[in-house]
């Protein structure tokens, strides 16, 4: 019988990925409708980066699974934003739809197109707030 061999759970942060989505110098936010301590919330569509995956190709199945849209992943947004007690962190990219796509609230309340004037009009969700500061310089 082979001895038992113990993994040693990994000590890096489980990395969350998020799109933003410009347009028309307008911003996509999306509205939480789960959990219920995070619905009615505003947050940057995106998910978890699953093991093997890159980021890039995370971000582009989350918005194919949240949005119905194929999109091409381009640079980095605002800083790392840790998340659960530093267990996560939150890394956003600047998206592009590709193809003329359109994005529909398939797993989200509702969503709106924002400008920047607007950014302050939803309540967003705390992780995502330090990258709507980053927001006036690209819209």
């Amino acid at each position: 019988m082979r001895p038992e061999q113990y993994v040693k759970p990994s000590t890096s942060p489980r990395v969350i990925v998020a799109a933003v989505i410009i347009t028309a110098g307008r911003v996509l936010a999306c509205e939480r409708s789960a959990p219920p301590e995070a619905a009615g919330r505003w947050e940057f569509p995106g998910g978890k980066v699953e093991p093997g995956e890159t980021e890039q190709a995370a971000l582009a199945r989350e918005c194919a699974e949240e949005l119905g849209v194929r999109v091409a992943v381009g640079d980095r947004v605002g800083p790392d934003v840790p998340l659960a007690h530093g267990r996560a962190v939150l890394r956003v990219y600047a998206v592009e739809l590709l193809d003329g796509d359109v994005p529909e609230a398939l797993e989200h309340r509702s969503m709106r197109w924002l400008t920047v004037d607007q950014l302050d009009s939803v309540p967003w969700l705390p992780a995502d707030v330090p990258i709507v500061a980053e927001l006036p310089r690209l819209l």
